[in-house]
């Protein structure tokens, strides 16, 4: 598991939230929750998010162990992306912070 890069002190809350930390993070872990999905596909499901920003958050995660990138080998490329099992773990902080976030919506 490779360490975050933007961990600037040792409480806890920073660590996670600098691996959740980025507008599309949350919304690509979202997405990923039902399975593993191209990155076209995964693209296509995020409205708004341009590649350049989809593929940036993609290796992120890829580099805290969060997420797995499966290359096929094929021509042309196909790549698949998919939770890891060690982001599995991140499954009831996420379900609970959509939670909070539709309560503070309804607000």
């Amino acid at each position: 598991m490779a360490a975050s890069r933007t961990i600037v002190s040792d409480c806890p809350i920073d660590a996670a939230l600098s691996v959740i930390n980025g507008r599309w993070k949350g919304t690509i872990l979202w997405r990923l929750a039902d399975g593993p999905m191209r990155t076209a596909e995964l693209r296509r499901s995020i409205p708004g998010i341009t590649e350049r920003m989809l593929i940036r958050h993609l290796h992120e995660l890829v580099a805290d162990g969060i997420i797995e990138r499966h290359d096929a080998g094929t021509v042309p490329p196909c790549v698949h992306y998919s939770v890891s099992e060690y982001g599995t773990t991140l499954a009831p902080v996420l379900a609970q912070l959509c939670e909070w976030g539709r309560v503070h919506l309804s607000r």
